[in-house]
């Protein structure tokens, strides 16, 4: 049956307007297929029917009520209209999938089945790219291991990479799932969907190189064929445009101005470039168009709106670049003469604005890319903020003890690493998220974060603590001549925090990951270190796990790093094997490690199987 014919006498006289969807973002949510699969035998198929779709139904359920994307869009999972056993049965299952979008897929299995046939649920154009996993139930009566090792090596001679799963002790089918199966089973889902969320969106560049930062260098090829992004550039003169041509939501800048002094607010001493009103007010105007230059606005594209607020609407400026990500060059062509964008990043990269709580955007300072595709990763995974950070210094506890007098070897005896952003720090990063949930000193970071999101209460509890930890102050005048106004707050110790960085070697990307935890400094010492550093910056003291700071410092790659509260080591591990991503630096343990079989055949070395591979959508 044939597609039905255009309407093109219709189409031709469209007259185009800002389409509004159900997210911010155009684009499928992503969707994960859960393929069951049998021994087609007479009898042994009927046999397997009933424990197969019990199967199905546990991971079914534990995918909907975990998996959700950092606005709290439930991932889509879907089931395959009938038990896979073979070619045709594989086939109809492939059509319906290209019919659903999917971009992930879970074979499941408590039994015998013709591994290769069912290839045919993998094979459709375009599926190269999905990321495969397959669990097989650890029995005696039908034992699903001798298909999942069959599958996995079939899967591996035909270069597809594919997770395996399999409990390590036999399994109960009238039992639950058991926590190590769960727990593979979520790691491949959140790894998938942060994938599939990414592919299609774009990297939105606001002006370019800052201060001749590699990391800025916004490399398009590799932002396609590693992330499946495209990229946007504009040049910083399209903020000033619009702050002049009043081109962004008057009204919002009124609720914006007003957010933005319930903080503690520093304007400096002496004579400064503008007033403190006039600059909150392009602080917050910068803001405005930033995010919507990556999101799009519709009331930029309504005449009314433009005719009452005094701008003249424009369709195609209210669209937006569908930018996932975004990063601000700044320095120093902006700031010599405007405001810098410590406001613009603090906010955007925060879970809460004049709006209330929402999902976090990512906004890379200086325009590092790099930092910023790591800041976004984590935040799919996650659903929290990420802190962008200079790698500022690193004390050790006998350089801390010549500076102050003060001995830090109990509390820091690996040493400590200042990261101190030139201004502009995500605002949860001021307060201890477990502090705000009832019984949180027991959770991990992650269970806190979840109880905030699904909490109006722990959400407006969050905003609060954020705001009264954190002070705006003036921009130091000797780097930033245009001023600005930079979010001063000192992180909470205890915090596990992992930080990460993405590194170009060539063309080659790689990823570094290191777990540790941040540092409550005693007051003198942190007030020195601020002092002698800069007094009007986020600071955030960690530690890493299995190593000294200053191995730290030596190891990882550029000047900046980012970081989220949580330990995700092993996540951000998974979800660069589904990219080809090879990881050169981290310290999680062994055992926690979830990568393909494929990387089994090269002994486990992540730079070979990645080579042998290729990036994902090259």
């Amino acid at each position: 049956m044939s597609a039905p014919r255009p309407d093109f006498r219709k189409l031709s006289t469209f007259v185009r307007t800002f389409t509004p969807g159900p997210r911010a973002l155009a684009g499928q949510v992503p969707t994960i297929a859960i393929t069951p699969v049998a021994d087609g035998r007479t009898g042994a198929y009927e046999g397997n029917v009933a424990g197969t779709w019990k199967m199905v139904e546990n991971v079914y359920r534990l995918l909907t009520e975990n998996v959700r994307l950092p606005d709290g869009t439930p991932v889509r999972v879907v089931v395959a209209p009938e038990i896979v056993y073979g070619a045709r049965t594989a086939a109809l299952a492939q059509q319906y999938y290209t019919e659903q979008g999917v971009s992930a897929n879970i074979w499941v299995s408590r039994s015998w089945a013709y591994s290769d046939e069912l290839m045919g649920a993998s094979l459709g154009i375009g599926s190269s790219e999905w990321q495969q996993c397959a669990y097989g139930l650890n029995g005696t009566d039908r034992p699903g291991a001798v298909w999942l090792k069959a599958f996995t090596a079939a899967m591996d001679e035909k270069k597809r990479p594919i997770f395996c799963v399999y409990s390590p002790d036999l399994e109960n089918e009238n039992d639950p799932l058991t926590p190590h199966v769960a727990g593979r089973l979520l790691s491949f889902a959140r790894c998938a969907a942060a994938v599939a969320e990414m592919r299609g969106k774009n990297y939105l560049s606001v002006g370019g190189v800052s201060m001749g930062i590699i990391g800025s260098d916004v490399r398009r090829n590799q932002m396609q064929q590693y992330l499946g992004m495209g990229t946007v550039s504009v040049d910083m003169c399209a903020v000033k445009g619009r702050m002049d041509a009043g081109l962004y939501d008057h009204e919002e800048l009124e609720k914006a101005v007003a957010f933005m002094k319930t903080f503690k607010l520093d304007f400096g001493k002496g004579k400064r470039p503008q007033s403190p009103d006039a600059l909150l007010r392009d602080c917050c105007k910068m803001t405005l168009i930033v995010r919507d230059l990556m999101i799009g606005n519709p009331r930029l594209a309504d005449p009314a709106v433009g005719k009452k607020q005094g701008f003249k609407a424009d369709v195609e400026y209210a669209q937006g670049a569908n930018a996932i990500a975004a990063g601000t060059q700044g320095q120093r062509q902006w700031t010599d003469l405007f405001p810098n964008f410590d406001v613009t990043e603090s906010v955007l990269c925060s879970s809460f604005d004049w709006n209330g709580f929402r999902a976090p955007f990512t906004v890379a300072t200086e325009n590092d890319a790099k930092n910023g595709i790591g800041m976004l990763v984590a935040t799919l995974l996650t659903g929290m903020p990420q802190l962008f950070a200079d790698i500022r210094t690193n004390w050790t506890p006998a350089s801390i003890k010549t500076a102050t007098g003060v001995d830090v070897s109990k509390i820091a005896p690996r040493g400590i690493i200042d990261k101190r952003n030139s201004g502009a720090g995500a605002l949860d990063y001021a307060v201890d998220p477990r502090q705000l949930v009832k019984g949180g000193k027991t959770m991990s970071v992650q269970a806190a974060w979840d109880a905030i999101r699904a909490d109006q209460k722990l959400q407006a509890k969050l905003m609060a603590e954020a705001v009264k930890n954190t002070t705006y102050m003036a921009a130091v005048l000797e780097y930033f001549r245009g001023d600005g106004l930079s979010s001063h707050y000192r992180t909470p110790g205890g915090i596990p925090m992992t930080a990460y960085r993405y590194n170009a070697i060539g063309d080659l990307l790689t990823c570094s990951v290191v777990e540790g935890e941040t540092v409550e400094l005693p007051a003198k010492v942190a007030d020195h270190i601020s002092q002698v550093t800069d007094k009007t910056w986020p600071e955030t003291y960690w530690t890493p796990y299995g190593m000294t700071s200053f191995e730290y410092m030596s190891k990882i790659g550029p000047n900046h790093d980012a970081n989220s509260f949580g330990l995700i080591g092993a996540d951000l591990i998974t979800l660069n094997a589904m990219l080809r991503i090879p990881v050169d630096l981290h310290n999680v343990a062994a055992d926690k490690i979830f990568r393909p079989t494929m990387w089994d055949r090269f002994g486990g070395d992540d730079f070979r199987a990645c080579a042998a591979l290729g990036p994902l959508y090259a």
